[in-house]
């Protein structure tokens, strides 16, 4: 049945087991099951790999190989079942198809003019991480011929070698230093601009591998050459007409025409094929037509999306497959082979390493950052694999040297991400002093920084708002503001061209000239602190959820920052009940109130101000600072008062007292007489308030009142006649016999503390914005971090960062403090 299974070409369905028929006999079927085999084995070998912080690829690429027959591919039987050869034309098919729109991805994500503004370090850096290692590829090449490469067309095999050890994985690599939050530093920006050189230096040498190894005479190669050429230059003269016209058919905030799309898919699909018709390969096509797709507006956004996921979800693995059954490690064998294949991985990372740390030590760069650029410079991934697949199915490299070439791709790349760790340490390199960690000060004259995060516009104009209502007095040092955009960094592509959009200095992808939608949000920042004087920097944090927090508290720790503010995770809807933005976030917000280096501040967004920006002379706001006592509502009324400075906000402060006759006649009297124990929370709340009293005083602005209460009833009874404000500001965690009285169980989110929680529950009908404060500890109280472990089962990171950041050392920067996270 094999055997027939071979000879002869399979049809697309089957007609059922009932009807006696095997499905593994039939491509549609044997390919759905192949599908599913691939997706299961690569997702679980990421999810092994995760807490290594291996890039996706990696996992991909073992997959593959342990599919193949270095592996299960030894038992014929699954091999014949599963991988028959005559099911393999299908599955590559389908592989280079998916690589084929993938590859147009990838050009999407390349900005050309970019390169222009690339650095002179990043170029000669980049000079050096390919000069070297395509010498030593040579060299290697010759010794390959020696031995186990004879016969083959010497000058293809010369360039495949040397193109194949002078690779950077230019997603890869942005992948790497995303998970190591690297992205933004100076090695960072380094390793991008360099790795975008060499991509494009790669596929211009890929080219030429291509245009040599046919079977042709030298005046057919140079004709390949010529018309691929030609083809580019026809490509750079016609497409982008027909791409920008199509972008302006497709204005802001408007869904893309199908249409659209569909003629931009069929155009990288005619582009493969006259590069293929041409000679070089149908992914060169793809990837032109990618790179000259515009980079702004929605159309760009529109194509990645609905090509992404498909293709990097579903097809991408089918390609790593597809390398693994032509991979067998078993073909190195003897003390040779094995011999050659530790020549060639040394020779790579010597290539890549020494090349690029003794150009880097000549650019006046330290040791440590040297030599983490020539880690990073060093990484793999699927472009090598591309190399190496095209000079396999073009006959330059044979079964043994393919198997040598793809472990050491990913030997390469798997060993990137230890060695930068163990080599870069940017912690060790920014200790800064760090005094004020409060709003609470003795001398509030000094310079307030705060730090505002959020997810999306939706919380912008509350916080401007609340920027605007904070900015003080102009006889003080002023306000300076961080503004956080904090984006998920995913396995999808388009997470990559989020992280080239973020970045600073033209370096690369990044375009100042225009104003598209991801820099909207900088432009109203920048707006705002022009009309208002205000000190704002907009930064980005590119990260997965799991890890966030800690791109908030390095950054809070590097800018050193009185304050955090970030958005609550839940928004409301239309009929005024809260529904969960995404649960995520949930858990971003606690671990940063459990290990931020300062005072932390969850805003809850009703609208404060409305919809938009209310100018200095229109602001009218009223807000209301409820006091029980202890160090939160000190440090709420104390941001109270800063607030209170703008000429046009009524500061109301409402100190809730319990009744004597519930307390006690002999507490009464001997707190009266004070001549018994007072507790010392109420007298430091005694003290403060009096200090508070004496600097407002003759200021008709602020409003201090007291109310005697009995119980939790009274209470809720006296916020109810003072919910017509703005803004409420309240502590976390109020301390005193009456906020313990509080039933801590109906309690949803207990982030937000008894008051937080009260304020947004349907007890309390009110239209008013709430801003839950948290002063900053050296060691939180017991009960406050109980509160904040409840229901929250993922503690990724954070007692590593909890322990540095309340210990008062950066655990992420540079030196300078500001450019870690990216300045926009």
């Amino acid at each position: 049945m094999a055997v027939k299974c071979e000879s002869s070409p399979m049809h697309a369905t089957s007609s059922g087991l009932l009807q006696g028929d095997n499905p593994l006999h039939y491509s549609l079927p044997l390919v759905i099951v192949q599908i599913c085999l691939v997706l299961v084995l690569t997702r679980v070998l990421a999810y092994i790999l995760r807490p290594l912080r291996q890039p996706r690829v990696v996992a991909e690429i073992i997959g593959g190989i342990l599919l193949g027959p270095s592996a299960l591919g030894r038992n014929k039987n699954y091999l014949n079942a599963i991988f028959p050869p005559s099911s393999l034309p299908v599955l590559d098919t389908l592989a280079n198809l998916g690589l084929l729109f993938f590859l147009f991805l990838v050009g999407t994500e390349l900005d050309p003019r970019s390169l222009r503004r690339t650095g002179k370090k990043a170029l000669c850096i980049a000079l050096a991480g390919i000069t070297l290692p395509f010498v030593l590829g040579i060299g290697t090449s010759f010794a390959l011929r020696s031995t186990i490469a004879q016969g083959v067309n010497q000058a293809p095999f010369l360039v495949f070698m040397g193109v194949a050890l002078s690779i950077t994985a230019f997603p890869v690599l942005a992948r790497i230093l995303a998970e190591l939050k690297l992205l933004t530093t100076d090695v960072g920006r380094m390793a991008m601009s360099a790795a975008a050189v060499n991509d494009v230096a790669a596929w211009i040498l890929l080219a030429l591998a291509i245009a040599l190894s046919g079977s042709g005479s030298p005046i057919v190669s140079l004709w390949v050459l010529l018309s691929g050429t030609g083809f580019i230059l026809l490509c750079i003269v016609i497409a982008p007409r027909i791409f920008n016209w199509m972008a302006r058919q497709c204005p802001e905030g408007e869904p893309v025409n199908e249409l659209y799309v569909c003629a931009t898919l069929a155009i990288v699909l005619a582009a493969g094929f006259v590069t293929d018709a041409i000679g070089i390969h149908a992914l060169f096509g793809a990837f032109v037509v990618g790179v000259l797709v515009p980079k702004e507006g929605p159309f760009a956004g529109a194509l990645v999306e609905k090509v992404e996921d498909l293709v990097s979800g579903l097809f991408l693995p089918l390609y790593f497959v597809s390398s693994g059954l032509k991979t067998n490690v078993a073909t190195i064998q003897g003390a040779q082979s094995w011999g050659l294949l530790v020549l060639v991985i040394t020779t790579s990372c010597f290539g890549k390493i020494v090349g690029t740390v003794c150009v880097s030590l000549m650019c006046k760069l330290s040791v440590q950052e040297s030599l983490a650029l020539g880690f990073l410079m060093n990484t793999k991934g699927l472009v090598e694999l591309i190399v190496l697949n095209i000079g396999k199915d073009k006959g330059v490299l044979n079964d043994q040297i393919f198997a040598i070439m793809v472990l050491m791709a990913l030997f390469t790349t798997f060993m990137t991400t230890p060695l930068v760790i163990a080599t870069y340490k940017p912690a060790k390199m920014a200790v800064t002093e760090y005094k004020h960690r409060t709003i609470m000060r003795k001398d509030t004259s000094k310079q307030l920084r705060i730090l505002t995060c959020f997810h999306g516009t939706r919380n912008i104009p509350t916080l401007i708002n609340l920027i605007e209502a904070t900015r003080g007095t102009e006889k003080k040092e002023g306000l300076r503001v961080y503004a956080m955009h904090l984006l998920e960094l995913t396995e999808r592509p388009s997470a990559i061209l989020m992280v080239h959009k973020a970045r600073k200095n033209g370096l690369p992808f990044w375009n100042k000239e225009k104003a598209g939608e991801s820099n909207q949000v900088i432009v109203a920042f920048e707006t705002f602190g022009q009309l208002s004087k205000v000190s704002i920097r907009p930064t980005t944090a590119i990260s997965p959820m799991s890890s966030m927090h800690e791109d908030i508290i390095a950054s809070a720790e590097r800018k050193r920052v009185s304050m955090i503010i970030v958005p609550f995770h839940k928004h409301q809807r239309l009929d005024g009940h809260f529904e969960t933005t995404r649960a995520d976030l949930r858990n971003v917000n606690r671990r940063v109130l459990e290990h931020a280096p300062c005072s932390v501040g969850i805003i809850i967004d009703r609208g404060l101000g409305g919809a938009s920006h209310v100018s200095a002379s229109e602001v009218n706001y009223t807000v209301l600072v409820l006091f029980f006592g202890g160090h939160d509502d000190r440090e709420a009324l104390a941001y109270g008062m800063r607030v209170a400075e703008h000429p046009g906000i009524t500061l109301n402060v409402v100190r809730f007292i319990i009744d004597p006759a519930v307390i006690g006649a002999s507490v009464h009297v001997d707190i009266a007489q004070n001549s018994g124990p007072v507790p010392e929370s109420s007298q430091e709340d005694d003290i403060f308030l009096s200090d508070m009293k004496q600097k407002s005083s003759g200021d008709s602005s602020i409003v201090f009142q007291e109310s005697i209460v009995k119980d939790v009833r009274e209470t809720i009874e006296v916020i109810r006649g003072c919910k017509k404000c703005n803004l409420f500001i309240v502590g976390r965690m109020s301390e005193g016999q009456l906020v313990s009285a509080f039933d801590s169980k109906s309690h949803d989110c207990p982030e937000l503390g008894p008051l937080g929680n009260l304020l947004i529950s349907g007890e309390i009908s009110t239209s008013a914005s709430v801003l839950v404060v948290q002063q900053y500890r050296s060691e939180l109280p017991q009960e406050s971090l109980r509160s904040l472990k409840v229901g929250d089962s993922s503690r990724v990171g954070s007692s590593r960062i909890g322990h540095s950041a309340r210990a008062g050392h950066s655990t992420k920067g540079n030196e300078g403090g500001d450019e870690e996270v990216t300045e926009i």
